[in-house]
């Protein structure tokens, strides 16, 4: 039997009448083996084939690309889709085609030759997705291209990229804008983001052109991923990330650190511990970095090492846990990486490790950052400010009491109802583990010391003042005849300066810019003073008094916490040996194993124990491709195992 695809020709396409939800519910279940929609994604997808702009906002994992390459298959045209990482756009390719989509991309990677004989099939109708990234639009001989196509839709993928107040701002997006105004025939715009608040969202409205789209916000929370955060100095980190490591050995993770020295570090420390990792930053050759993006897609090295060079557009859907090294500068970078685990809707872990250092390393990026060039001092001092006030937020969130998915959410501007996530129960605070210790006394001291010292000194000489020390530089500028001198003497320094980063959290205090940075009162400040003020912070048990390595979470070898574990066992067999068939027929084809079919289309194979054809394509992510494909390979593993 001759595979099937899941394209209709550029020709019958033309000559049918405008696509129906219906038409692109049966594109779903055909090529992605999917029955319906999840929330959201049938809006964005009404919307776009009926001719409208959209804003989608989606968290990692709730199938964002969906929402373009389902109208990409059934309107007449090509679909032309932005993307800001050229490494990426190869897999997300493959994947297309495994599925049974006619998809290419245009990038860098490809010779001028390539490149051409790419444009000239694009050019007859070959495609129906076209992946470029955003300097490509600059381009003459795609530009005379795209003039005289027939342009189904453009979608811009991770799309808060346009906005200065988004955390990963790129001034070769502020061209696609001009890009699409300079089209002979407009086509649909549809722009997907996982993280933006309301101010990056309207952003993207007005630098893209949007005319009154669609906008969609589906909510941020991921029930599947489990948040913890630990604090820990650099050397005790790296145990830790290799003790989780080792206890998750079968499981594919990310460990993000935050330069490029402690991303080799790290992974050196988890080399030698026997783990297989490999790792990626800036700094390595452009070869060496695909060869490894390349080792951790395909499950040969399943830990990937990396700075935030490795981030937006990571599809591998099996990334068990993420963990980070160092705490990132802010919510929004944290919740995009931490959003690359669980993409298959499994459970999963998000750990972050932070300290004092990451804090001081955050700072010293902010204020030695370039920006934009075409920034005027004022603007670029503004940038600063939303910078420093973003890395407070993220502090806040590795200090809070509360709950760290309630944070989150809040942060994104999502209400959480009571009795919601508020008590979550899936988070490291939920869970206890920690003494909450009101420190509302202490945090009044350290007011007032700064009113006195009139915000003209740091965070360590603040604390040596209130701790009562005897340094010859407190006593020579005299500060050791302050009010506030040794009234936090029962205190210690290293105690005085976490409730001083617990006020700036907060916003209560600020600390300033520059090689000297002061500690200074910020907008919340007055809020200190009031009556009802009351500050706690957390105070972590030691290691041997919590439960495990990995805060005890296990996932187990069959890759997710809680999931698919009978008496006997059997199911985990099965899981395993459908595991090792995929990756046999995805190294001989020289594909990533979750294109062939992901860990929770595996498990839905293990509950379901298909016999036919027609079963197995009840199988969740099964659709006639691949059925066609790997249908007599899984069910006879299934029923050798069933006879067994």
């Amino acid at each position: 039997m001759d595979e099937e695809t899941c394209r209709t020709s550029s020709s019958s396409r033309d000559t049918q009448p405008t696509p129906t939800l219906e038409d692109a519910r049966r594109a779903l279940k055909k090529c992605f083996g999917y029955a319906d929609f999840r929330p959201g994604q049938n809006s964005v997808i009404e919307a776009l084939i009926a001719g409208r702009d959209a804003l989608a906002v989606m968290p990692t994992g709730a199938g964002k690309s969906l929402c373009y390459q389902i109208p990409s298959l059934v309107l007449p045209g090509i679909a032309i889709v932005v993307s800001p990482l050229v490494s990426l756009m190869g897999d997300q390719v493959r994947a297309l085609v495994q599925a049974g989509a006619h998809a290419a991309y245009l990038n860098s990677t490809l010779s001028p030759a390539a490149q051409g004989r790419v444009i000239e099939r694009a050019r007859t109708g070959e495609f129906d997705i076209l992946y470029v990234a955003p300097e490509r639009l600059e381009d003459s001989r795609f530009v005379d291209f795209a003039n005289r196509a027939r342009i189904a839709l453009i979608a811009v993928d991770e799309a808060h990229c346009v906005s200065q107040w988004g955390q990963d701002f790129r001034p070769s997006y502020l061209q696609i804008g001009a890009f699409i105004a300079q089209l002979p025939a407009r086509p649909a715009v549809c722009a997907l983001t996982a993280t933006a608040t309301e101010r990056v969202r309207d952003d993207i409205v007005r630098l893209l052109g949007l005319s009154d789209p669609y906008r969609i916000v589906t909510g941020f929370d991921r029930p599947n991923l489990h948040f913890a955060v630990e604090r820990a100095e650099p050397k005790r980190k790296l145990a830790r990330i290799a003790a989780y490591a080792l206890e998750h050995a079968s499981d594919s993770g990310i460990v993000y650190c935050s330069t490029r020295k402690d991303t080799e570090a790290v992974c050196d420390a988890l080399v030698a511990a026997g783990v297989r990792a490999t790792r990626y930053h800036a700094g390595l050759p452009a070869a060496e970095r695909a060869a490894n993006q390349q080792a951790f897609i395909c499950d040969d090295a399943p830990i990937m090492v990396a700075t935030n060079a490795f981030g937006m557009g990571i599809d591998k859907s099996n990334v068990r846990y993420v963990l980070h090294h160092n705490m990132p500068a802010s919510i929004e970078a944290y919740y995009q990486e931490a959003g690359r685990a669980g993409r298959d809707g499994l459970p999963s872990e998000c750990l972050l490790f932070w300290s004092e250092k990451d804090l001081s390393t955050c700072r010293f990026f902010i204020e030695q950052e370039s920006g934009n060039e075409e920034l005027t001092p004022e603007e670029a001092e503004t940038v600063r400010q939303t910078r420093r006030r973003m890395l407070a937020a993220m502090e806040g969130y590795c200090v809070t009491c509360g709950c760290l998915r309630e944070y989150l959410l809040r942060y994104f501007g999502e209400e959480v109802a009571a009795g919601g996530p508020a008590k979550c129960g899936n988070c490291g605070n939920c869970e206890g583990g920690f003494e909450r210790v009101d420190v509302t006394s202490d945090a009044r001291a350290i007011m007032r010391c700064v009113q006195e010292l009139r915000g003209e000194w740091g965070k360590g000489m603040v604390a040596d003042v209130l701790h009562g020390s005897k340094s010859e530089k407190v006593s020579s500028f005299g500060l050791d005849r302050a009010n506030a001198y040794g009234t936090l003497s029962h205190a210690s320094a290293a105690h005085v300066k976490d409730v001083i980063e617990l006020l700036v959290a907060g916003r209560y205090l600020d600390i300033s810019e520059g090689k000297f940075p002061k500690v200074g009162f910020g907008p919340n400040f007055r809020a200190a003073a009031a009556p009802g003020f009351s500050l706690f912070i957390k105070r972590i048990a030691r290691k041997s008094e919590r439960a495990g390595a990995g805060g005890g979470h296990a996932f187990g070898s069959s890759g997710a916490r809680g999931t698919g574990a009978a008496a006997d066992g059997a199911p985990g067999e099965l899981f395993e040996r459908l595991r090792a068939l995929r990756k046999q027929l995805a190294s001989e084809q020289g594909i990533a194993p979750y294109m062939v079919f992901s860990d929770a289309t595996l498990r839905d194979m293990c509950a379901r124990l298909p016999q036919t054809e027609d079963e197995f394509l009840e199988v969740n992510g099964v659709g006639q491709t691949k059925l066609l494909r790997y249908g007599e390979a899984f069910l006879a593993e299934i029923a050798a195992f069933e006879n067994r």
